[in-house]
């Protein structure tokens, strides 16, 4: 991965973003700007901490109350080599103590 140039090789658009040097990603429809607070070796690999300095949104996967809409974004999950698609959403957080 450190040898080839992603953007390039995926036709990808590159944006600057407002709070990081990194570059944010024009077709995707979130960015998320970051920076890492921590690090913690975890024996095979590293976990990085990190605190949320800025969020990028497409408007045209926002919904009519102004939040994110997963099902027009289309997300995808990485799992251990393999990429899988999201389906139907399986239910609600605080479902028990949400208001009559």
């Amino acid at each position: 991965g450190r040898e080839v140039d992603k953007f390039t090789h995926l036709g990808l658009t590159k944006e600057k973003g407002s709070q990081v040097a990194a570059p944010l990603i024009a077709e995707s429809p979130v960015n998320i700007e970051c920076r890492v607070t921590q690090r913690e070796t975890l024996g095979s690999h590293d976990l990085f901490l990190a605190k949320v300095l800025c969020v990028h949104a497409d408007e045209a996967y926002m919904d009519a109350s102004g939040r994110f809409d997963l099902a027009k974004a289309k997300p995808i999950v990485y799992d251990h080599g393999s990429y899988y698609g999201l389906g139907r959403a399986l239910g609600r957080f605080g479902y028990s103590v949400k208001k009559k």
